[in-house]
């Protein structure tokens, strides 16, 4: 657990990750052709915000750690899983919702974790109701497929980015976003903002992980887990307003 910036100790100041501005906008959100918790398809306008490039590398989350004196979470000496720039996994909900906050009082700019429409919206590309974030073509269209995310996930940004310039969106590992989960929320939620159920028992995600069969996920599909989990297929990446 992340200590309390009071209980802090001195470091020098960390690396703000690169944002990438998503222009505030509508944008049809689900899908008609997956799961059920993905319809139905619902018009949804997000405000402009901003969201990291990449995912929280090992680098950027060992800074935190280095501060506030924190336990590292699981696998994080693990050969597969400790190079500085694999995403940091392992990280509950929990310790992610920390790190934001932690990361805020070191630099002075308020992070956070993105909502699940805020997440589809940057994921999508503009590509308005395809699956991917590059279009309709099946995941193993992807360069190298066959090879990638033999044992672990791959560094970030070592692909191309989407239209928006986020690399690794959809895949590598489920990303943490802030709502709590409900396999319902669309038909009930608001058109603006939508932030997610008030409470629940898990915590939603999104994005494909390395430890699946396909290791790609759609756009608009959803996951989720309680929020003290640890996986080695989770971590996230910081959004912020603008």
């Amino acid at each position: 657990m992340m200590a309390t910036p009071s209980q802090a100790q001195p470091a020098s100041a960390p690396r703000q990750p690169a944002l990438v501005i998503i222009a505030e906008g509508w944008f049809l959100m689900g899908s008609d052709s997956g799961q059920d918790c993905e319809r139905p398809v619902h018009r949804v306008w997000i405000d402009s915000f901003l969201l990291a490039a990449t995912q929280v590398t090992n680098a950027e989350y060992g800074h935190v750690l280095r501060a506030t004196g924190a336990e590292p979470p699981p696998f994080w000496q693990e050969r597969n899983f400790d190079h500085p720039n694999q995403p940091v996994v392992g990280v509950s909900w929990i310790e992610a919702d920390r790190y934001c906050q932690c990361l805020s009082w070191q630099t002075g700019r308020t992070y956070r974790l993105p909502t699940e429409a805020e997440w589809e919206r940057a994921a999508r590309g503009k590509l308005e109701q395809n699956s991917f974030p590059w279009g309709n073509d099946p995941p193993q269209s992807l360069p190298d497929y066959g090879t990638r995310w033999q044992a672990g996930p791959e560094q970030v940004a070592r692909y191309a980015p989407n239209a928006f310039g986020l690399y690794d969106i959809c895949e590598n590992i489920h990303e943490w976003c802030s709502d709590w989960y409900a396999a319902d929320y669309y038909a009930l939620s608001p058109q603006r903002n939508p932030r997610g159920p008030e409470q629940g028992q898990r915590k939603a995600s999104r994005g494909g992980s390395w430890r699946h069969h396909v290791k790609v996920a759609r756009c608009s599909a959803r996951s989720s887990i309680p929020p003290e989990f640890q996986y080695a297929d989770y971590g996230f990446r910081v959004a912020s307003d603008k």
